[in-house]
């Protein structure tokens, strides 16, 4: 809309609940009563300045979600630049914040007393990072230098009161306070001409959007040639926590434990890789740790194709029942859900064990030992890897805990909604299954047989996206037969497929179990949860078996039709749970689009009066 007419929205009131009702049908849940305040207060704030600077006809895009993430951009301006008359661009990001204060030994993390001194990232950093994503991600801005510029604006602030953040400097973007409104309606002249803007916000609104790099293709340059991944939002801040923490913990005896939370997506990794990179080239002694051996194997293998001494960087939980107490500066635990109660190698000695818990292990390990988890991963029994854990050993040891939470901000492609409608389906989250609304950026289907479902994986595959199919751990898993090939362990009807390899030997053209994930040749087979959890890839066919099936409005979790030895062990209440984290997992696993299916008619059924669109009946 034009600024004119946001103008008349905001003094007749009607602006907050049109932008509810458009969030609610996006995301299916409210708004936050601190969104909604943003929406009444700083909107018509912002309104105002841009009347009153006599750019009444420039585009206004609210709340614009930036490419292949759920982050949004509160306000972007299009128009045309008053000098060249090129497509021109204002990221606006508005705080509603008072007075704020800088994080000690920090130039952009702030504490916010209106936010009970949680540490944020600096308004200025956060809004260049805005604008430097959206034209990395944009096609047509990707080579037009300048034509994104940020602003923050906290419209409540004098600047006595946020004078610390005033000494940030940035040519691309600048905070401006109620005290410096007059420098914000000079500032916005300069890149806004008062010309109808309608036609550079569709031009941006049109543009193709480009994919983000894929994680493991990234690790190598990350680690050893010190490439940059873009950090946003609470990523940014979980990582500048870090860096401090590392940076004070040689001068101080108060030790840092930094817990990071974030479901499929969010970027968990990407930071670990930065932290990786960042902390080894500024002489920081860094070690990965994960306990997922396809996770762990699958990062050796991408870094140490460059130098061989890199894999050594990456460890397992157990690798630290005898590590020398705070030995390192820096141990990134990641998928810290897999964490155990105890530490125990196959043909480890009784006299080799450390008498600690695994996770006290792991904090003793490192001055500033950090923690990466999503609480709703944990599907197998005796893992016990959750936020209360972790906090609850710490505080015993006399640490300080930080906690971020990456959940709310950020997804590195997929979509947010999507995984608000898993956690709804299996009863994660309270309310029931709920309609599927289309998306723009993700595509959500149902086959009508897995015949259906891998041909147009398959098309998906050609098309140059990646790939996969997995199932529910509900067929046995055989070794290869003797001439090397696969065993169709997977059977459906008339439709027969292997799952993939169980050994880190290939075979028969099919990869090591570890890269499954990550090799072109991994299609074809059935992933399962030990090979699926902690990678991504474009699209992702998920196969329900009849461990968990829907009977009248409700889940049933079937012990007897599982083939994981380990899980189906558990309590009935418990293996309940763990089944359901189990699929949560396998059904986050695509960044463009998943393709659902059933074995059982009625979880079928169920499945397809969610989804609008189906797959028919394959070849």
């Amino acid at each position: 809309m034009s600024a004119r007419a946001l103008f008349d929205q905001c003094s007749d009131g009607a602006l907050s609940e049109r932008l509810a009702q458009k969030y609610r049908s996006v995301l299916f849940q409210n708004p936050s009563p601190s969104e909604r305040r943003s929406w009444e207060n700083s909107i018509p704030a912002l309104a105002e300045v841009l009347c009153d600077a006599g750019l009444d006809d420039i585009e206004v895009l609210i709340e614009h979600r930036l490419p292949l993430t759920s982050l949004r951009a509160d306000i972007i301006l299009a128009g045309s630049h008053p000098a060249t008359g090129r497509p021109s661009y204002v990221i606006v990001e508005l705080k509603q914040w008072s007075e704020a204060r800088l994080v000690p030994g920090t130039d952009n993390l702030c504490l916010v007393a209106r936010m009970g001194n949680r540490p944020a990232l600096h308004p200025v950093a956060q809004v260049r990072r805005y604008c430097d994503y959206l034209q990395d991600f944009t096609n047509v801005l990707s080579d037009q230098e300048g034509a994104v510029a940020g602003v923050a604006y906290l419209h409540y602030a004098a600047d006595q009161d946020v004078s610390e953040l005033l000494r940030l400097p940035d040519a691309k973007a600048q905070l401006f306070t109620d005290a410096s409104r007059g420098e914000l309606i000079k500032y916005l002249q300069t890149r806004l001409s008062a010309l109808d803007g309608s036609v550079e916000g569709d031009y941006l609104l049109d543009s193709p959007r480009a994919p983000g790099r894929q994680l493991m293709r990234a690790a190598a340059a990350e680690i050893i040639d010190g490439g940059e991944f873009l950090l946003m939002d609470e990523q940014e801040v979980a990582a500048r926590l870090v860096k401090r923490a590392a940076d004070l913990s040689r001068q101080s005896d108060q030790k840092e434990v930094i817990v990071i939370s974030g479901g499929p997506g969010s970027g968990k990794s990407i930071i670990a890789l930065h932290l990786m990179g960042h902390l080894g080239r500024n002489g920081r002694s860094v070690v990965h740790a994960t306990g997922s051996k396809s996770f762990t194997t699958t990062l050796r293998h991408v870094v140490g194709t460059k130098n061989g001494r890199i894999p050594k960087l990456f460890r397992y939980f157990f690798d630290f029942t005898s590590a020398e107490r705070n030995g390192l500066d820096v141990l990134i635990c990641d998928e810290a859900h897999r964490i155990r109660q105890r530490s125990s190698r196959q043909g480890a000695h009784a006299g080799h064990q450390s008498g600690r818990s695994q996770v006290e292990e792991l904090i003793d390990a490192a001055r500033v030992p950090v923690f990466l988890i999503d609480e709703h991963q944990v599907v197998r029994p005796g893992e016990m890897g959750s936020v209360e854990t972790i906090d609850e050993a710490a505080h015993a040891r006399g640490c300080i805990v930080r906690h971020v939470d990456l959940n709310s901000q950020f997804r590195c492609g997929g979509s947010r909604a999507y995984e608000h409608w898993v956690l709804r389906l299996l009863g994660l989250e309270p309310g029931g299954p709920i309609q599927w609304q289309p998306e723009e950026d993700f595509e959500l289907l149902v086959a009508e047989s897995p015949q259906g479902m891998e041909s147009y994986l398959r098309g998906q595959q050609e098309a140059g996206y990646t790939s996969r199919m997995t199932a529910g751990f509900c067929w046995q898993w055989s070794d290869p037969w003797i001439d090397g090939s696969l065993v169709d362990d997977v059977v459906i009807g008339e439709w027969r497929r292997p799952w993939n390899l169980r050994s880190e030997q290939p075979v028969g053209g099919a990869p090591v179990s570890s890269l499954w994930a990550t090799d072109p040749s991994g299609f074809g087979q059935i992933g399962c949860i030990y090979t699926a959890q902690g990678f991504e890839y474009a699209w992702n066919g998920m196969i329900f078996g009849p461990d968990l099936v829907w009977r009248g409005n409700e889940w049933r979790a079937a012990p007897r039709e599982s083939k994981d030895h380990a899980v189906k062990k558990a309590e009935p209440e418990a293996f309940g749970r763990l089944i359901r984290n189990t699929y949560k997992v396998l059904l986050t696993r695509g960044m463009v689009g998943t393709v659902l299916y059933s074995t059982d008619p009625e979880t079928q059924a169920m499945l397809a009066s969610l989804v609008p669109t189906g797959i028919k009946q394959g070849p």
